[in-house]
């Protein structure tokens, strides 16, 4: 006959579960408070472990900035979208301009890589086949000067072979 398993009763401070947290990978002060708040941990005493945090440098705010939006940049975002999503997690508009500008990449070179992986090296042929790309372009957060410009570079830009 099988016996009910014991659950384990978890011991480990608020600061220790923190801490855990942010040993998988770096999380926002926002973050951190919100997953401590669904393990039942009451707001003050998750306030302090995160404050402790900051203070040995384990939890910083800037770091994950930087550290999601070149995550993001990597998987082909642009930089409006990466806004958005800092954004969501409490960064106030300098740590995002700081984050951003921290990724250093040549945007109209990411959303031209967006578009040849997405449609292949082929230019667009019609006006509505144009627009359905600069659509996705958008979705993927890169702005408008951005996907004007390549848009347009990928049909009429003299350097390249038409065949």
């Amino acid at each position: 006959m099988l016996r009910p398993r014991k659950q384990k009763e978890d011991t480990r401070s608020v600061y220790e579960k923190a801490l855990g947290l942010l040993a998988r990978r770096e999380h926002s002060a926002r973050e951190l408070k919100t997953k401590l708040a669904v393990r039942g941990h009451p707001p003050g005493e998750a306030s302090e472990a995160i404050d402790r945090l900051k203070d040995c440098n384990y939890q910083s705010d800037e770091r994950f900035a930087v550290s999601l939006a070149r995550r993001r940049a990597g998987q082909g975002y642009g930089p409006r979208r990466i806004e958005a999503e800092l954004k969501s997690h409490g960064l106030g508009d300098p740590a995002i301009r700081d984050a951003i500008t921290a990724v250093d990449i040549d945007w109209p070179t990411a959303a031209s890589a967006q578009l040849r992986r997405r449609y292949g090296a082929n230019a667009p042929a019609e006006r509505n086949e144009r627009a359905k790309r600069a659509d996705f372009l958008l979705r993927r957060g890169f702005d408008a000067a951005t996907v004007r410009a390549v848009t347009r570079a990928d049909i009429g830009d003299p350097g390249q072979d038409s065949d």
